[in-house]
Formats: C-alpha cells, sequence, structure tokens
C-alpha cells in the first residue's frame, strides 16, 4: 500500500532512490540546494538526504518557497489515493478545490459547504497538507493555467481569468513563481515537446498509476449509455457535461488507451470551466486510486485471487454530475440495467437541454447517436416531469429532484459519505442500496459491500462464497467481505463480473 501519511523521511527518500513512480502524487520531494520540487520518480540525479524534504502537496512545497520542476513537470501526475479513501475534512476539501469551489465563492464559500467556519477549516486544512485553502486554490489554477498554455492557442490575458486568476498580473506572478519561466516560455517548451495547440479542443493526457483496467470501465459506460447523452463507438466513451459555467462535451479514448494516460479531447462553452472538467473526468475514471494497494489485500482471499489475476487494476467507475448518478440509481431498482437504461434515455430525449452545436464531434463515423448532444435533465425540470414506470419510482425520482433544486439535498463531491447516505435514506423512495451505490459512484467510496445486491450476491456464489446455491445469504457476505476492508467496492466489481 502506497500510506505514508505522516510522510515518513526515510521511506519517502527509498522511493525517490529508486525512483518509484507508484508514488507520484502522494508526496512532494523538494530539493533545498536547488529551490525546486519534483515528482518521486523525476530521472534528475538523486540529491542528498540531508537535502530533501517532503511534502504532501504541491501547494506546500509553493508556499515554502520552492518551484516545480520543468523536467518532470510533478503536477501532471495521479492525485493522491488519499482523497478518494479519506472522508475526513481536509480530503473532503480537497476535492472540492479541485472543482474550483474556492475560485467561484472563495473560501467562505467552500466553508460554508463543509459546514465549518473559515478559521477552523483553515486550520484543519493547514494541519493535514501543510497549506491552507488559498494556497491550495492558487496551486490549482497554476496547473489549470499550464494546461490551457499548453493545450489552446488562448491569448495569454484569457488565460489568466479562465484559470481563476483575479489579474494579468497576478497569473504572469504566480507562473513565474511556480514554474520561474514566464507563460510564453511554457508554451514555447510546450511546442518543442510537439504539443501544438488546436483552436476549440482540448487534448488532455489524463495520468494514471498501472495496472489499469480501462476495458472494464469502457465496457461499464456502453452497458449503461443513455442515447443523446452517451456513447460508446469504436472504443471512445463520448459525453457531455454540465459543468459550472456552462456545458461541455469530452471523448475518453479508453479503447487504444496508452499506459500511464488516458487521452481526453475536451470542448467547453467557457475555459474557467477547464480545472472542474478535469477533476470529473478523474473521479469519473478513478484515475487516482492505488491499484497495487487494492489488488494486494483482494488478492489475500483465496476465492477473489483468481479475479484480481485475470483482471489487475479494477477501478470503480464514477459520477460526472451528482443528480445524474443517483436517477440512475433510482431508476435502476429492481429492474434489469437495460430497462433503467430505456427509461434514462426518454428523459433525457424529453427533457434534457441541448448543447451548442460547436462543442458536439461531428466527425464520429457517421453514427447518429454517435455525438451526445443532450445535456442530463435538470433538477427543477425532474422535479415536475411524468416519470415512466411505477407511480413509487416516479415520486422518488421526483422528490429526490426536488430536495436537490431547493438545495435541501447536495449532491457533490465533498460530502461525507455517512451523511450522503443518511440524507439519502430520510427520502421517500429511497433506500440503503441506492444510498450506498450513489456514495459510491459519486465519492468514490472505496468501501461499499453492496452485500444485499443480486448481482453481487450472484457473483459470491459464482465464486464459491456460499453454500452452493444461485446466491449468497447477505449476512454471510458482509462476514466473510469484513476480510476485503478497506477495498469492498472493489470487491463488488469483482463480484459483479461474475454474477
Amino acid at each position: 500500500m502506497l500510506e505514508v501519511r505522516p510522510l515518513d523521511t526515510e521511506r519517502c527518500y527509498r522511493a525517490v532512490a529508486s525512483r518509484d513512480a507508484r508514488f507520484d502524487g502522494v508526496f512532494i520531494t523538494a530539493v533545498r540546494t536547488t529551490g525546486i520540487y519534483c515528482r518521486p520518480s523525476c530521472p534528475a540525479t538523486t540529491p542528498r538526504l540531508r537535502n530533501v524534504e517532503f511534502f504532501t502537496t504541491a501547494a506546500a512545497a509553493q508556499q515554502n518557497g520552492y518551484r516545480a520542476c520543468r523536467r518532470c513537470l510533478p503536477d501532471a501526475v495521479p492525485g493522491s489515493p488519499d482523497w478518494n479513501s479519506r472522508s475526513d475534512l481536509a480530503a473532503r476539501a480537497m476535492r472540492l478545490i479541485a472543482d474550483g469551489v474556492v475560485e467561484r465563492t472563495g473560501v467562505a464559500g467552500l466553508a460554508a459547504r463543509l459546514g465549518y467556519s473559515e478559521r477552523h477549516l483553515t486550520r484543519i486544512v493547514t494541519a493535514e497538507l501543510g497549506a491552507g485553502p488559498l494556497a491550495l486554490a492558487r496551486a490549482h489554477r497554476a496547473h489549470t493555467a499550464r494546461l490551457l498554455i499548453e493545450t489552446t492557442p488562448m491569448a495569454m490575458a484569457d488565460i489568466a481569468f479562465a484559470a481563476g486568476f483575479a489579474s494579468v498580473r497576478q497569473f504572469n506572478d504566480t507562473v513565474r513563481e511556480v514554474y520561474a519561466v514566464t507563460p510564453s516560455v511554457l508554451r514555447r517548451e510546450s511546442a518543442r515537446r510537439g504539443t501544438t495547440p488546436v483552436a476549440g479542443t482540448l487534448s488532455l493526457r489524463l495520468p494514471h498509476r498501472q495496472p489499469f483496467d480501462a476495458a472494464g470501465l469502457l465496457a461499464h459506460f456502453a452497458g449503461r449509455a443513455l442515447d443523446g447523452l452517451e456513447s460508446v463507438v469504436d472504443g471512445v466513451y463520448r459525453r457531455t457535461l454540465r459543468l459550472p459555467h456552462g456545458p461541455g462535451t469530452v471523448a475518453l479514448h479508453l479503447g487504444d488507451h496508452t499506459p500511464g494516460h488516458v487521452r481526453a479531447d475536451l470542448r467547453l462553452a467557457e475555459p474557467r470551466d477547464l480545472g472542474p472538467a478535469v477533476a470529473r473526468l478523474r473521479r469519473l475514471l478513478d484515475l487516482d486510486a492505488d491499484p497495487i494497494a487494492v489488488d494486494t489485500v483482494l488478492a489475500e482471499d483465496p476465492a477473489l485471487a483468481a479475479a484480481v489475476a485475470v483482471v489487475p487494476g479494477i477501478r470503480l467507475p464514477g459520477a460526472a454530475d451528482g443528480l445524474e448518478i443517483a436517477v440512475k440509481a433510482l431508476l435502476g431498482q429492481q429492474v434489469s440495467v437495460g430497462a433503467a437504461r430505456t427509461t434514462g434515455a426518454r428523459l433525457v430525449a424529453r427533457l434534457g437541454e441541448a448543447v451548442p452545436l460547436d462543442l458536439t464531434d461531428t466527425e464520429v463515423g457517421g453514427a447518429a447517436d454517435a455525438s451526445p448532444a443532450l445535456l442530463f435533465p435538470s433538477a427543477a425540470s425532474l422535479a415536475e416531469a411524468e416519470i415512466p414506470g411505477p407511480a413509487r419510482r416516479a415520486a422518488a425520482v421526483r422528490g429526490l429532484a426536488a430536495a436537490v433544486a431547493d438545495g435541501s439535498l447536495v449532491l457533490d463531491a465533498g460530502r461525507d459519505p455517512a451523511g450522503l447516505r443518511t440524507d439519502l435514506e430520510a427520502l421517500p423512495g429511497v433506500g440503503p442500496w441506492t444510498a450506498g451505490y450513489v456514495a459510491m459512484r459519486l465519492l468514490g467510496d472505496p468501501d461499499e459491500p453492496l452485500v444485499s445486491d443480486l448481482a453481487v450476491r450472484r457473483g459470491a456464489a459464482a465464486l464459491g462464497l456460499g453454500t452452493g446455491g444461485r446466491t449468497t445469504d447477505p449476512a454471510a457476505l458482509a462476514d466473510h467481505a469484513l476480510a476485503w476492508r478497506p477495498w469492498r467496492s472493489y470487491a463488488a466489481q469483482h463480484l459483479w463480473r461474475h454474477a
């Protein structure tokens, strides 16, 4: 397991000395003699132990006067798996900062979303991460600015405001402080590496740790794609995105996946949404997971060992939108995936908002449904809509949507899993299975057992976890699943495949 919190100097240094890429994103290496911070796998000569110090975040290194290495680009790494596996205040704050909450509402808005005072939030986050919310947001803005500089032909002034800076001067000063060069030099260096900005489309490489089950993610999305909103064609998952400042579309190239990263082609109505879009895509594909830690624990169970060997690096398919995944979960209660998909597609066709034509992909194999062009319906429209299917389920969907519309239910990455489950189960028609499923998909909760799920129980029986029947008893499965902690959600993915 990659866990090194609190940071152990000797363990961190051994990772640096061996250039272990598994630790990229888990901690930052800062070299006192050069004033530069790097990822652990940086190919530069290993510094002496007495000359290095280690930080949990890039923001903490920047706050201590270090600048980013332009050779290893330490911000272009997978995020720490801590932010998915932890549900404490610091982890929840990090997820919302990555989603751009500070840029939109300030630290006061972030604190309000988390239910704490600014002072208490700043104190806890600084103690845990070595930098406060403002410094963490500043590092996030710098990373977004670098992506826009390198992947778009936008003017620098436009990039400054799109990345969330208050002025061009602040943008220039931050880029120089973090990367030790001006924005124009960053763009020239990017051009020399062969990156040519193209107007209209941002082509990004989203890094992850190996192994990575790209085929499993692609199959999951293909089986559940709602026409008009999503499609899977020739190994590419396309979908629309409802983002803070406007719509967007993305094409995720999972079929021709290159080890180490996923290619994402983004089109945004508002460049300010780049940071939130990247954060949501990373959660959607579970790109910050620690697959070695997961596989090591699950493979210790003889019943799962063969499944883990066949599918190493299994991921938790996430959610691009909280309301969307919650409604999909409600529609899927006690019906087949195909039936739920049909009902969801009808809602999208009737209530979905069209995205601008210039955001759609018009060069996709001529397939009529290949280029999604509709956003998932808004909470307000669903709250008043006629929902196909049983009356009780329709009322549950409308009730959930109404709660989201009036603000009494918040569905975002900053929620605590236990609190989210409690709020969901308080709604009529929402049971424990739905609440747990939403927590797993929306928050990336790695330890949701879902032992009441029929397919999970069938998969367990198929792997010999039971008394020889078609399904495993929920209580017996719950007891057995204790050995899979804290990765029971990943075990459920394996069981689903064997159902």
